[in-house]
């Protein structure tokens, strides 16, 4: 029997029946729901600007909805973003993150996606 070789986006492939099984990591988020509350922009001190929004998704199973928070950081998302208000459906491609940072209270950090595409939902 062989062992698993490394392949070159750091899976593993397994030869020896003919077939090729590749295991790889991935971090894909695609989110459809309804925009809660208008994005908001804020300057950074980097100088970077970033524009958050919350998306509310339904579940579905019927239970409750989860409120997600976005972060749009490409000048493309932010733009998309800019043309939302409060009640809109969006369509969110993105990655999560979690983003660490300061409060009165000592270090926190949170989860988000990362938008790397935004589109209103026409249904």
């Amino acid at each position: 029997m062989r062992r698993p070789a490394e392949d070159e986006g750091g899976g593993t492939t397994t030869k020896g029946s003919g077939t090729v099984a590749t295991t790889q990591e991935t971090n894909l988020v695609e989110l459809t729901g309804r925009v809660s509350g208008d994005p908001v922009t804020r300057d950074l001190p980097s100088g970077d600007a970033l524009v958050t929004l919350r998306l509310v998704v339904a579940r579905a199973d019927g239970g409750p909805v989860d409120t997600i928070d976005c972060a749009c950081w490409s000048a493309g998302a932010r733009r998309a973003a800019g043309r939302f208000q409060d009640g809109d459906r969006a369509r969110v491609e993105g990655a999560l993150r979690r983003r660490f940072f300061r409060t009165p209270g000592g270090p926190a950090s949170r989860y988000e996606v990362e938008v790397r595409r935004l589109v209103r939902d026409r249904r």
